[in-house]
């Protein structure tokens, strides 16, 4: 399958390819796959001649660089015109999306644009014999197709948001923000914190509790629960267990355990974390990114046993336990690269089927880097994407949210991240973070958002993403959120 780049109405000969994968037609991310860019062509290779479609970050001039996807296409000999096909299918989820959301009268003003997006495609297909210049008219109607799609999910969720909030719907944890241990000393650092949010999420890694097997070193999270416990926050703590390499105790990594054995110690780890801190912590994020982080090479049989041991030595040990599991990359692009691996989709259904007693999922989402689900996507994509997990059945928290204030370097440059309308500045970031956390909390089965990181550090998952700068002053994303406090509590 082949894909023909152009901008501005002519072959593009130097095209930098980043975030792409392909996907079939039930979603999923396809495997063994090979996503090549020369002479303005992009090649595809994939392990068989099913109908799938690419996804990729693509540039669409006055909204920025964000991760894009074509519609599900056969094979053929001729290269596609990659700027239409990615305008078809943008056209074709708002359409599935105003349908669904029976969203007419209320983007009323937004008509023309969506019409003069309509008309230019149709242009294009009547000239896609003339690939160059069908992709002049795919450019002109994707830039209203994208200012339109979005403003669409930004209505919607307005919308939305209102309704829940004048019918009281709001939980003390639908704010929250994820704590750094090492700046809990610090006065202002948790004053901040507890003037933002009434919910601290108390990262937990077994890898720093139990350094010697079967000898847990508790202190520095005691002091931790200890201060944040004298703000009379609502507390969350986890993942409990992660198999992620860098999560897991250097001995375990060491040995050749089997898989018995590592459910039997990590069964252990659980129930004396939980024992210890049940009084304390309201929520118990049990397991994370076993659809993904997958060291051991456990079988799906494993990771199901796996997170039915972790939510049971939760119950076991605390009768009241609010018990999460996790799942990373929700859009499943580690699919791709990635063995021993599970979509998201597909690891939820599993849980779900298997009849594992939990009672949320988590989905871990941050933007603003170059690597697997870390893209930047607009708000029509993360609505359809939260639409699409609320069908679970299970209440939602987003967790670990996290968007720059300022470009990074290597990967968090956002000519290979993304970016969204503008360049990242502070007011770029506190615009995106009022629309993100409008759209989310509008959800109804959306508990929670939990911002992962509170101040700028070197450390963080997205660089510049704190909310506060690293004097603690903060930025216009802090105000933000503490704006929506007040709206959301009144």
């Amino acid at each position: 399958m082949k894909f023909q780049v152009f901008a501005n109405g002519q072959p593009v000969q130097k095209f930098r390819v980043c975030g792409a994968s392909m996907f079939g037609t039930d979603g999923a991310s396809l495997r063994r796959t090979k996503i090549t860019f020369s002479d303005g062509i992009i090649e595809c290779q994939k392990p068989n001649s099913d109908t799938a479609g690419l996804a990729l970050l693509w540039p669409v001039e006055g909204f920025g660089r964000v991760l894009l996807s074509t519609t599900c296409l056969p094979e053929r000999d001729a290269p596609y015109c990659l700027n239409v096909e990615i305008l078809r299918a943008r056209l074709m989820q708002t359409i599935d999306r105003r349908q669904e959301w029976s969203l007419f009268e209320g983007a009323a003003e937004l008509e023309e644009v969506s019409k003069q997006a309509h008309d230019l495609f149709v242009k294009a297909i009547q000239n896609i014999g003339e690939p160059a210049k069908a992709s002049l008219l795919a450019d002109n109607a994707m830039r209203r197709a994208m200012i339109f799609s979005e403003k669409l999910a930004v209505c919607q969720a307005e919308s939305l948001f209102k309704i829940r909030r004048e019918a009281e719907g709001f939980g003390r944890t639908c704010l929250g923000v994820s704590v750094n241990p090492i700046m809990v000393s610090n006065d202002t650092y948790v004053d901040r914190l507890s003037q933002l949010a009434r919910f601290a999420y108390v990262p937990i890694r077994w890898a720093d509790i139990e350094k010697s097997d079967g000898v847990c070193d508790f202190s520095e999270l005691n002091k931790c629960i200890d201060v944040l416990s004298e703000k009379n926050l609502l507390l969350g703590a986890g993942p409990l267990l992660c198999f992620s390499k860098e999560a897991l105790p250097a001995w375990l990594l060491e040995g050749r355990a089997s898989f018995e054995r590592i459910r039997e110690l990590a069964y252990r780890f659980v129930t004396e974390v939980v024992s210890r801190y049940r009084g304390q912590i309201t929520r118990w994020f049990v397991i994370s990114g076993l659809n993904a982080a997958n060291h051991f090479g456990f079988t799906v049989e494993q990771v199901l046993e796996m997170t039915r041991a972790a939510t049971l030595a939760a119950k076991t040990t605390h009768a009241k336990a609010f018990r999460l599991v996790e799942v990373i990359d929700p859009w499943g692009e580690h699919c791709a690269t990635t063995s021993n691996c599970i979509g998201p989709v597909a690891y939820m259904d599993m849980v779900l089927q298997s009849g594992i007693a939990f009672e949320a999922f988590a989905l871990r989402l941050a933007f603003g880097k170059n690597e697997t689900g870390m893209h930047i996507r607009d708000m029509m994509q993360i609505s359809t994407r939260l639409d699409y997990f609320s069908l679970m059945g299970k209440a939602l928290y987003v967790t670990g949210v996290e968007i720059p204030s300022a470009h990074g370097e290597g990967d968090f440059d956002g000519r290979l991240a993304g970016v969204w309308h503008k360049a990242w500045d502070a007011k770029r970031q506190a615009l995106w973070l009022e629309q993100f956390y409008t759209l989310s909390l509008s959800k109804p089965s959306v508990e929670s958002v939990v911002y992962g990181n509170l101040v700028d550090h070197d450390q963080s998952v997205i660089a510049n993403s704190g909310l506060v700068q690293q004097d603690y002053e903060p930025k216009e994303g802090y105000r933000v959120l503490r704006r929506l406090r007040e709206l959301v509590q009144s």
